[in-house]
């Protein structure tokens, strides 16, 4: 019977087995010669090996490539995580750093006026950042305390370690916190060492500019900047920041409060000093009364006057 030339032949099941025979044939070759004990059979295993493995080098380059990827990632991680901690390590740093310069100067204070009377007044009240604006044009926070809590428009907030804003807008349960950098704000400031006083002039940047300093030569990039306390609108030797100076050598300020992370604030109560109406009965005063002159008559000797009042 003739063969059908257009019948489909399978050759791929033939092909197949020949070669899953001949890998399992060189497997056994393989295994029973790497088994075998012998002198011949061990420099046949070497030469094979100082031969083969060598030119493998280039097969081993992704697998290590990969690999330092890895570690690579890992120690970026582990990078991450130390700084993230040293930062926040920082921050308290900075904290305890400023509290211990309050205490120091505080400490002279005392030192220097043994009778000294700290505001008992001056409390504060904590309160968690709720939202933020996120506006361009106007920075501020809003915060869970409000005229229940004895809030009062005006009043200064920090975060723990420099000012954050004032209180503008108080409602029955809630704030509103207009930063330090908003454009609507304005606050004396102190620049210490020198003393110059200045004003704090908001400009919707993280870093605000010193504004009408008598003597601008006097400052230099690094001295701290407090609240003066004129006006009433922050008590005074509360930290704001740093002078820097920018690329136009403008002065400003970097301020101490971390902006990035305001999650909780501190409202200072802070009340307006007692006026005082009139003087005291130890002040005199400016002009004392003159007595009146005495005036003698014109035929009067004035020795004898004088004899007779001795």
């Amino acid at each position: 019977m003739a063969r059908d030339r257009n019948a489909d032949y399978d050759f791929r099941t033939p092909v197949r087995r020949i070669l899953i025979g001949v890998t399992g044939v060189a497997l056994l070759a393989v295994f029973l010669v790497w088994r075998i004990d012998s002198p011949r059979v061990e420099r046949f295993r070497s030469a094979f090996i100082d031969r083969v493995v060598p030119s493998f080098d280039w097969a081993l380059v992704p697998v290590t490539k990969l690999a330092d990827m890895v570690s690579g990632f890992e120690s970026y991680a582990s990078l991450y995580d130390q700084n993230q901690e040293l930062r926040r390590e920082l921050q308290r740093m900075k904290a305890w750093k400023e509290a211990a310069v309050q205490l120091e100067q505080q400490n002279a204070k005392l030192l220097a006026q043994n009778q000294v009377r700290l505001d008992p007044k001056l409390t504060s009240v904590s309160g968690v950042v709720l939202a933020d604006s996120g506006s361009p044009f106007r920075q501020s926070v809003l915060l869970n305390v409000g005229s229940r809590d004895g809030i009062v428009d005006g009043w200064a907030t920090t975060d723990g370690l420099g000012i954050v804003g004032r209180i503008s807008g108080v409602g029955e349960r809630t704030a509103r916190v207009i930063l330090l950098t908003d454009a609507s704000s304005r606050i004396p400031v102190t620049i210490q060492p020198s003393g110059q006083k200045a004003m704090l002039v908001g400009d919707n940047t993280a870093s605000p500019p010193i504004e009408y300093l008598e003597t601008p030569e006097f400052v230099r990039p690094g001295d701290r900047v407090v609240s003066s306390g004129d006006g009433g609108v922050f008590p005074a030797g509360l930290l704001v920041g740093e002078v820097k100076a920018d690329s136009e050598k403008r002065l400003r300020v970097r301020l101490s409060a971390d902006y990035e992370r305001l999650n909780f604030l501190r409202v200072l109560r802070s009340y307006p000093a007692e006026e005082i109406g009139e003087a005291g009965g130890l002040v005199l005063p400016e002009f004392p009364p003159i007595a009146p002159a005495v005036t003698l008559p014109e035929n009067t000797n004035p020795t004898a006057v004088e004899q007779g009042d001795g």
